[in-house]
């Protein structure tokens, strides 16, 4: 449980698997968290809008392209608000119990899928 003297108040916050362990890190930190977090969101929601914006708006694609960029992104989109999620567990803990932090689990697919959406877009265009 955590170290800081304030064990009730640590048991109410929420997640607890996060909060539950070590002891409060520098507020600038936790704030720095979850601007990161934050910013992951912001990309999701981008990724989501740019994938209904595809399909919306009449594109010199093809429509099979077309329809498989805008559910790769709509995907990208979610497993980006996951990561954010993930990120920012990972990180919090780790700054309460003073440990490395890593990096981003998912960010290897995020950018191939991004790069398979603008593959899969010039290719709509071409054909």
């Amino acid at each position: 449980m955590s170290t800081t003297g304030s064990g009730l108040r640590d048991r109410r916050r929420f997640p607890r698997r996060v909060y539950g362990h070590g002891t409060e890190p520098d507020p600038r930190f936790s704030l720095a968290n979850e601007r990161t977090f934050l910013a992951w969101i912001r990309t999701s929601l981008a990724l989501v809008a740019a994938g209904v914006a595809l399909t919306a708006i009449q594109v010199p694609v093809s429509a099979p392209f077309r329809f498989a960029a805008a559910l790769l992104l709509a995907l990208l989109g979610v497993a980006a608000a996951c990561q954010g999620w993930i990120g920012w567990m990972r990180t919090e803990r780790a700054l309460r119990e003073h440990r490395a932090l890593a990096g981003p689990s998912l960010g290897v697919l995020l950018a191939a899928g991004v790069v398979t959406t603008t593959v899969l877009v010039a290719a709509g265009v071409v054909w």
